[in-house]
Order: C-alpha cells, then sequence, then structure tokens
C-alpha cells in the first residue's frame, strides 16, 4: 500500500502517525520543503522515500513529486496531511490523481464557514445567525438584526487567524477601513464556553473513537489577549452534544477521517453548533486521547487507512488537561516547582514552538486525574502568577 504524508514535519508531534503507517506495512513517501537532513530521526526512520519541493504552496511542483512517486511506485492508495491548512491542496491532488478520500466536489462545504452552517441547518443542529457581509451598509442591516457585538471571522479560515470582535460602530469602522481582502462572515455573539466533539471513522463511516473537550475560552481571545490556556477531556461525553455530532457526521457523510467539531454551551445550557473541521483537533490534543483512555490513537487511524479491523476497546479513565504557559506572565511556580506538585499526573511537559505559542503557549504540560476537581486544582497552580 502507498501512502503519501503532505508535510510530514508539522506539527512534530504526527510524526507517530507516519511511525504507525510504517509498522504497519505501509510504503510510507513524503512531500515537504525541508531538507531530508532536517527531519526528526523517528521521521528518517519511518519514511520510505522522501520529495523535497521549494514551496509547499505550489501546485505544479507538488504535482511533479507525485509523479514521480506514481512513477516509482505505482498507484497511490492514500494521501493526507491531517492539517488544516493543506485540506483544500489535498483535495486537489485526490481529485487529479484519483485517489480515494475527500476531493475538490467534497471539501467545500467543510473549508467555507457560510457552508457549514447550512449543513448543519440541514442535520437539524442549531446554529448561530451569521452572513457573509460585503461592505459596511450590509453589516449595519445584519447588526440591526442580532446587536453588537458580532465577530467577523474569515469565511475560509484556520483558527481564530483574522478573527475579530467587533462592539460598537467605531470598531465597525475601523475594520473595514482596514479589511482584508478575503471574504468574511459576521456572526451574532455568543455567550458561553467552547465544547467539541472530536473522533475518528473508519472507512465505511462508522464511529470508531470519539470524546469531547472543554475549553477555558475561545482561541479568538487567547491569541488576540494573549491569555494562557486550558482545555480537558470530559470523561463523560454530555447526550446532546454526542447526539448533535452523529447528525453533523450523518450530514457530511465522512468515512475514514479525524474530525473536530466545535459547539457553543451557552449560559442557558443550549448547545449552538460553530464549525467543523474534518482533521485531528490541533495542538497537543492527540496526545490527550492517548493518555485519557490509555490507547494509541496514531495505530488507530493507521488501522483505518490500511483497512485492518477496527473494532477498538477504550475507556475513558481519566480526564486530561492540556495548561499552556506565556511567556508574557511570571508564574509563582517554577517548573521544578509544577513537576514536583503533579508528580505521576504530570505525564507531559515540552516547549511549543513559535508557530504554534500565540494559541498554545509558550511551555505546554499535559496532566491527567480521574477526579475533575484535581485537575483544576492543578490548572489553578500551573497557571497561578503574581
Amino acid at each position: 500500500m502507498n501512502v503519501v504524508y503532505f508535510s510530514p514535519h508539522f506539527p512534530p508531534n504526527y510524526v507517530w502517525f507516519i511511525k504507525e503507517l510504517k509498522k504497519a506495512g505501509v510504503n510510507t513517501l513524503a512531500i515537504a520543503d525541508v531538507p531530508f537532513e532536517r527531519l526528526s530521526p523517528v521521521l528518517k526512520e519511518s519514511l520510505n522515500d522522501y520529495y523535497q519541493v521549494a514551496n509547499l504552496e505550489d501546485y505544479h511542483a507538488v504535482v511533479k513529486a507525485m509523479g514521480y512517486f506514481i512513477h516509482k511506485y505505482g498507484r497511490i492508495d492514500h494521501l493526507d496531511s491531517l492539517n488544516e491548512h493543506w485540506l483544500m491542496m489535498e483535495a486537489s491532488l485526490r481529485t487529479d490523481f484519483n485517489i480515494p478520500g475527500l476531493k475538490n466536489d467534497d471539501i467545500g462545504d467543510m473549508k467555507f464557514k457560510s457552508r457549514m452552517k447550512q449543513r448543519f441547518i440541514h442535520a437539524g443542529v442549531e446554529v448561530a445567525r451569521g452572513k457573509v457581509i460585503a461592505n459596511m451598509e450590509e453589516a449595519k442591516r445584519f447588526i440591526k438584526t442580532v446587536k453588537y457585538p458580532v465577530i467577523a471571522k474569515p469565511d475560509n479560515g484556520v483558527g481564530a487567524s483574522a478573527t475579530f470582535k467587533i462592539s460598537d460602530d467605531a470598531q465597525l469602522s475601523s475594520f473595514f477601513e482596514n479589511k482584508p481582502s478575503t471574504s468574511y462572515i459576521f456572526e451574532e455573539f455568543i455567550e458561553g464556553t467552547i465544547e467539541s466533539f472530536d473522533g475518528l471513522t473508519d472507512k465505511k463511516g462508522h464511529l470508531v473513537f470519539y470524546t469531547s473537550n472543554i475549553f477555558c475560552q475561545g482561541i479568538m481571545d487567547i491569541v488576540n489577549q494573549d491569555k494562557h490556556v486550558y482545555y480537558y477531556t470530559q470523561r463523560k461525553v454530555p447526550k446532546d452534544i454526542s447526539e448533535a455530532g452523529k447528525k453533523i457526521l450523518h450530514e457530511f457523510n465522512l468515512k475514514g477521517r479525524f474530525f473536530h467539531f466545535e459547539f457553543f454551551r451557552k449560559n442557558d445550557g443550549g448547545l449552538v453548533a460553530l464549525e467543523v473541521n474534518m482533521r485531528p483537533p490541533g495542538g497537543f490534543t492527540t496526545d490527550m486521547f492517548n493518555y485519557a483512555s490509555d490507547i494509541n490513537i496514531y495505530e488507530y487511524w493507521a488501522k483505518v487507512v490500511t483497512g485492518h479491523p477496527t473494532d477498538f476497546k477504550y475507556t475513558r479513565k481519566y480526564h486530561a488537561c492540556y495548561i499552556g504557559r506565556k511567556n508574557r506572565f511570571e508564574y509563582s511556580h517554577n517548573l521544578h516547582q509544577v513537576i514536583q506538585h503533579c508528580g505521576n499526573d504530570l505525564v507531559f511537559h515540552h516547549p511549543v514552538g513559535e508557530v504554534l505559542s500565540p494559541a498554545l503557549g509558550h511551555y505546554g504540560f499535559i496532566v491527567r486525574h480521574e477526579n475533575l476537581q484535581q485537575i483544576k486544582n492543578y490548572i489553578d497552580f500551573i497557571l497561578q502568577f503574581d
């Protein structure tokens, strides 16, 4: 089986996906824009072949790399990056080279927030009111209906990049004076917390793993206000999250892929769909899956790709919590004190690369415990500052 993995070096922890493919007997092929010598030792050992291009955004160069692999090894059976940024590139390559998986006709509803919203409605899931806005006049008409504040975000965007909270006419004017050229969608502001429905489907669309996370705040506030971050897995997935998530899975007919669906939990307890992401949740969340259930999600994915049996047995033994510190804070407890305080419940800690640090902090910790209150105690201890 020939699998092409696109941009295998980022994020660094995704190397375990490729390692498990290699262990499963796959012919692992990769395309990236860095010299082979700069890849991690584990990644080098996990690849059968590698093709470097000068620029991964150059579709012609990537097509040439694909042609090289096909000429040398034959038909490509699977192509992936598990990275939001490359989903449209992947779809184009699968379309042009007739590789199974999401293609150009599928990807629009999964990338454009306005089109996601229509699919949510069709699935019978509540959504925040929103509209693609072209100018100031349209914005004012929309705001007259939903009232301030509103959220303005790229219709085709990644994370909280170039996303703004607009609270009055002055901020609205400033937005349009400095607006990027891309298309924007405006949405009503929802008070509440963000909860997710995350998991993996097999090639028939069956749900083979799922869980849920609760986030301390939205990524927009974390990035724009340079706040520190934490979020944790739930040991029991709320019934309404599970039901809404399964409706969305059915609506999109998602097969053989990870997913990360985000919802607002309103202050009155209701649930509002925010967006879909047809890839694993970002950062170190896949590692949190493993720590929460004592599983190997990277092996699960490799078995899905290779068509091995996927009757996975797992229980959510722990709450796993990611806690990220920002350099701008003077925290009360140093690294040694955190290690001593958390003991064996601290299962991971590591510096975070600059690309990810606006959202994840400059240093990340993962703790786990059966009791949510103990998790909250660890959060308070690690993020306490003078």
